[in-house]
């Protein structure tokens, strides 16, 4: 069964602080840019693209879109400068399933209205134009600061999968996995927007 457009047509979602399009070639120097404000690629944890495996990063993004299994985007901040990127991956279309990762930002834009707004707009495509009935999210076990950010957003540990995945690096990675269920996006929703609403984007 062929899945509706909304599972494979990307959309171009906005809002105040942020503007989700879809990925294309010529944000690449632009994606490098974004990058290296803070060198984003020599975080041990990270999987941010840099000027020697953009080409890869960019030919994967492309690939996971083709076979249906991700949604890449550019992101761009207030001013419409690219900011960095995040995706839909593991999109499940007949169960109803996304994950929202392979996120980063530009240094210059890291705890500001731009990521919750970011989580906002996918959060809410997924819910409620794709139907979701579960969206996770997922990060390194190291990467303390995005678990703070993803508990902030109201997604509850679902727990954490031992040697998960093999690193560039060679390092066996401990991936902590989160989700929010269909019935628990209506309290999301609402803490986000009391979180922009307040500033309170930390």
């Amino acid at each position: 069964m062929t899945p509706p457009p909304s599972w494979t047509e990307t959309p171009t979602l906005a809002g105040r602080h942020v503007t989700l399009r879809p990925l294309a070639r010529e944000d690449r120097d632009a994606l490098v840019e974004a990058s290296s404000d803070g060198r984003l690629w020599e975080l041990f944890y990270s999987l941010a693209p840099g000027p020697e495996s953009v080409d890869l990063w960019m030919d994967h993004s492309f690939r996971e879109k083709a076979q249906g299994r991700g949604m890449p985007f550019t992101v761009l901040d207030a001013e419409g400068r690219v900011a960095g990127s995040t995706r839909y991956l593991r999109m499940n279309p007949a169960n109803r399933r996304v994950e929202i990762g392979g996120t980063f930002y530009a240094r210059r834009v890291q705890r500001t209205g731009l990521n919750t707004e970011a989580k906002l707009l996918l959060l809410e495509y997924a819910f409620e134009t794709l139907g979701c009935v579960c969206v996770q999210l997922r990060t390194d076990w190291f990467n303390k600061a995005s678990q703070r950010a993803i508990e902030r957003l109201g997604a509850k540990k679902d727990g954490v999968l031992r040697g998960q995945r093999i690193m560039p690096d060679g390092r066996v990675r401990d991936t902590v996995v989160y989700s929010i269920l269909e019935q628990e996006w209506r309290g999301v929703r609402q803490n986000l927007e009391m979180m922009l609403a307040r500033g309170d984007a930390k």
